[in-house]
C-alpha cells in the first residue's frame, strides 16, 4: 500500500505569544512619552492648549462657552478639530507606519516654521499629527491602550489587577508602565521646552523615528 503523504501542520506555540513590532512595549513607551511630551509643549509654549489629550480641551471649551469667552473657547475647538480630522484620516487609511511618517512631517515642520507661522496652525499642525499617530496604534501585546491619555489606561491596569487569566499580572505592569511613560514625556516637555523652545520637538520627532525603525521588519513583509 502506498503511503500518503502528510503535509506539515504548523505547531501551536506553547511558549508565549509573538506580537508585531508595532505592538511591543517599548513602541509603546515611546509613544506615549511622545503624547505626554506634546501635551506638555502646547500647554507651556501655546497658550495653554492640550495637542493630544483632548479631555482637557474639551472641559475649557464648556468653561469658556459658558463664561462667554468665545474666542478663548475657539483655541480649544480648533485643535479638537484637527484630531477628529486627523483621526478619522487614520481609521481609513489603516497604515500605522505611514501614519507615523505623517506625525513626523507634521512635527518637523512645526519646529521649523514656528517662528513664521500663527500659534493656532502651529497647534492644528501638532493635534493633526498626534491623532494620525494615537488612532493608528492602539494595541500593546494583547491589551487596547491609548498614546494621548493616562485615564483609560489606568483603569485597563485595575481591570487586569482583578483578572484571574494567566497574564493578568503581566496586563497590569504594561498599562502602568504606558501611564508611567506619558507622565515622564510630560515631565521631561515641560523641562525641554523652557529651554530649548520650539527646539525641544527633536525629542519627540527622535522617538517617533525610534519607533519607524523598531517597526522595520514590518516594512520589509
Amino acid at each position: 500500500m502506498a503511503m500518503q503523504a502528510v503535509s506539515p501542520e504548523p505547531v501551536a506555540e506553547t511558549g508565549s505569544v509573538v506580537h508585531a513590532p508595532e505592538r511591543s512595549v517599548l513602541v509603546a513607551s515611546l509613544l506615549s512619552m511622545t503624547g505626554g511630551f506634546l501635551d506638555a509643549f502646547t500647554w507651556l509654549s501655546l497658550g495653554g492648549v492640550f495637542a493630544s489629550s483632548q479631555t482637557g480641551n474639551v472641559i475649557f471649551l464648556g468653561i469658556d462657552a459658558m463664561s462667554g469667552q468665545w474666542r478663548q473657547a475657539t483655541h480649544h475647538l480648533l485643535p479638537l478639530a484637527a484630531f477628529l480630522l486627523g483621526a478619522s484620516l487614520a481609521i481609513r487609511l489603516k497604515s500605522p507606519l505611514l501614519c507615523l511618517a505623517g506625525e513626523i512631517v507634521c512635527l518637523v515642520a512645526v519646529m521649523l516654521l514656528y517662528h513664521q507661522i500663527p500659534d493656532m496652525i502651529t497647534i492644528l499642525g501638532i493635534s493633526f499629527g498626534a491623532a494620525l499617530q494615537s488612532a493608528s496604534f492602539r494595541q500593546v501585546e494583547r491589551w487596547k491602550y491609548l498614546t494621548v491619555t493616562v485615564t483609560g489606561n489606568m483603569l485597563r491596569a485595575l481591570d487586569q489587577s482583578v483578572a484571574s487569566d494567566r497574564d493578568a499580572a503581566r496586563g497590569t505592569a504594561v498599562m502602568l508602565l504606558v501611564c508611567l511613560m506619558f507622565l515622564s514625556g510630560a515631565a521631561i516637555g515641560a523641562c525641554v521646552t523652557k529651554w530649548l523652545h520650539a527646539w525641544g520637538l527633536v525629542l519627540p520627532i527622535a522617538s517617533s523615528v525610534s519607533v519607524l525603525w523598531l517597526c522595520r521588519p514590518q516594512l520589509r513583509s
